[in-house]
């Protein structure tokens, strides 16, 4: 059973290394993300600088690697560890991607995707969270921030101690991947998306 999970952890990293952001702006634009807008490899920088409809393939990729970590193992017959030490894993690789010298994305998307193949009635309340601070603030980095403090305060009330650890872990490794934009909401330069109530624009920063 060690054997097995080790192959499953593995294949959890690699498969949330896989940077959906940077390919797809590589094969379909030629262009490289990273110096791109933010210069993140993310959902929300791929909306920014790619365009809509990258944007949407690369939330729904990113969204997938989560999910795929998660429950292959199980449906592969393997059940001897909780699945969402796989989707952490995969998290975990998606925002240090081996396939990118050990850095990469923030992890919103894919662990939306881990939530989703684990507890989706957890995942929508999380998401319903991001969606008003969206709609608040027009800061996605802010309502990003929101929806994991909150939700993993949401997590103790549910009665699952192992999501409310995971949820915890989660919600650490993103506020430190989040770290520069925290300074520039602090700041007053974040970006923010042209919707919502009320919106004040802002200079992009990069």
């Amino acid at each position: 059973m060690i054997f097995k999970a080790i192959i499953y952890i593995i294949l959890a990293y690699l498969v949330g290394s896989i940077m959906s952001g940077y390919w797809i702006g590589k094969i379909f634009y030629h262009e490289d993300i990273r110096d791109m807008g933010s210069g993140n490899i993310g959902t929300t920088n791929a909306f920014r600088t790619l365009g809509i409809k990258a944007g949407i393939v690369v939330m729904i990729l990113d969204i997938a690697k989560g999910t795929i970590a998660t429950l292959l193992p199980g449906m592969l017959g393997f059940h001897g560890i909780n699945p969402l030490i796989f989707g952490l894993v995969a998290v975990l690789g998606h925002c240090f991607s081996i396939f990118m010298n050990f850095h990469g994305g923030k992890a919103v998307a894919t662990t939306a995707g881990v939530m989703l193949g684990y507890n989706w009635q957890f995942l929508l309340v999380c998401a319903v969270i991001l969606l008003l601070t969206l709609l608040l603030t027009s800061t996605m980095s802010l309502a990003s921030i929101t929806s994991f403090v909150l939700g993993t305060v949401y997590s103790f009330f549910i009665g699952d101690l192992f999501l409310s650890v995971i949820c915890v872990i989660a919600c650490a490794v993103t506020i430190y991947a989040h770290r520069e934009n925290i300074k520039r909401i602090k700041s007053g330069t974040e970006s923010k998306i042209p919707f919502g109530f009320p919106y004040w624009s802002s200079k992009k920063t990069h």
